[in-house]
């Protein structure tokens, strides 16, 4: 502890000199601290110190502090989150129980997550399933994207220049549950009858391929309640399965397909315009339904999926 304090005015030498000419020459203690650029009550401070332990007491102290305050002990910590897990006890009464501040308890319950009691509940495993035939299941889903008439700033990382809002299109996807084998059309809207227009081209499209469809999942958006939607799937005798609502991961399969979109193509290319990428949409379907490997599907294809290949 020699070394100087950072903030210290004075080295321990330059201490011991300060009391040296206070005691042995009897100089005033004022006129001493003046010569040593300290105030008088500093130089009384070394003086007592000196006087009370000796030399010693001309060391450095540490400038910690005893004690800090607000700090809650380290041992109190378990307590609280003992009664908060095994007694499903609030912040005000921990801080009861405990004599600790409320807000103390309820600041060191939102650290460790356990600001709500929703979150002391064990989760529940995820449910993932997958249909074993083709056309049990397609997943029907909707992501509107905006329109746009140069690069964005996606692409360019430059927020400066906005472009002006035109609109968007509606990307309509169905995708197959066993295959991941896609479907999808950009459409300028997700009326009802876009959407069972939608509908009927796919169901066409996956005939083509050797795939009946006999359940589709959706959303409850405006499009998929629709009376006019719900009477088509009645006509073609198809059973249609909605999703929780507001629960997007009940439609897993089409939300990561949607994603993948997004992540590979719509804002992995740097596209002129909305209508080249629109455009460019074929293209980039065709490579996923026949040369994207999944890990799903055992690194194979959907084609492959489809046929039953390796």
């Amino acid at each position: 502890m020699n070394n100087p304090h950072q903030n210290a005015r004075t080295t321990r030498l330059g201490r011991a000199e300060m009391i040296r000419r206070i005691i042995e020459d009897g100089l005033p203690v004022c006129e001493v601290a003046r010569g040593f650029g300290v105030s008088e009550r500093t130089a009384r401070k070394w003086l007592a110190r000196y006087k009370a332990e000796g030399p010693s007491g001309l060391n450095n102290r540490s400038s910690r502090p005893r004690t800090v305050a607000n700090r809650t002990a380290e041992y109190w910590f378990g307590a609280i989150e003992m009664l908060r897990r095994e007694y499903r006890l609030t912040a005000e009464e921990i801080a009861g129980k405990l004599q600790l501040a409320r807000s103390t308890v309820a600041a060191w319950l939102t650290r460790r997550g356990l600001g709500r009691l929703a979150a002391l509940e064990p989760k529940e495993p995820p449910v993932r399933y997958q249909r074993q035939h083709p056309g049990e299941l397609i997943h029907l889903d909707i992501k509107k994207l905006a329109r746009f008439a140069r690069v964005g700033h996606r692409i360019t990382g430059d927020r400066r220049n906005p472009s002006t809002g035109a609109g968007y299109d509606c990307f309509h996807v169905a995708i197959d549950d066993a295959t991941r084998l896609a479907y999808v059309e950009v459409l300028p809207d997700e009326t009802r009858r876009s959407t069972t227009a939608f509908l009927v081209r796919a169901l066409r499209w996956f005939k083509a391929r050797g795939i009946r469809v006999e359940r589709v999942m959706r959303d409850n958006g405006s499009g998929y309640v629709a009376r006019l939607f719900r009477k088509a799937l009645r006509l073609l005798g198809i059973r249609h399965i909605r999703t929780r609502p507001y629960t997007p991961k009940t439609n897993g399969k089409a939300e990561r397909f949607i994603q993948t979109l997004l992540r590979e193509w719509a804002y992995a290319i740097p596209f002129s315009s909305s209508d080249a990428r629109a455009a460019d949409l074929p293209r980039w379907l065709t490579w996923y339904n026949q040369q994207r490997p999944h890990s799903s599907l055992g690194r194979r294809t959907p084609a492959q999926a489809l046929a039953g290949t390796t």
